[in-house]
């Protein structure tokens, strides 16, 4: 009754092994140079876990804010036709406040880089 899902289960084992034997016979072992972190083999200058500027922030939350607005404009364009004048009246509303999003944020200094 099983025998299908057993199948799977032994092919994706012997599958899984087989690339770990494989990466294991034909890895290079590192070297001091190719240990450190990729930046073409420089030092690096700073600790990983050093702290960003709080400007940093503002601007992901800029970019997340566009983000969405993609995330709801896709869906609202394939619903556009059926839904007619409401849903050009809901998409210009949910835009007025992504500009608001943007005008607290260009008064914050986020959209500042220097």
């Amino acid at each position: 009754m099983y025998a299908g899902v057993a199948w799977m289960l032994l092919l994706s084992v012997v599958g899984l092994a087989s690339v770990y034997g494989l990466h294991r016979f034909t890895a290079i072992s590192p070297s001091a140079l190719m240990a450190l972190p990729f930046q073409s083999g420089w030092a690096p200058e700073e600790h990983a876990l050093s702290r960003y500027h709080v400007r940093w922030y503002l601007a992901t939350l800029v970019f997340l804010a566009f983000d969405v607005e993609m995330l709801f404009m896709y869906p609202w364009a394939l619903v556009v036709k059926k839904m007619g004048a409401t849903a050009i009246t809901e998409m210009f509303l949910f835009l007025t406040a992504l500009l608001v999003a943007v005008a607290w944020a260009w008064r914050e200094g986020a959209l500042r880089w220097v």
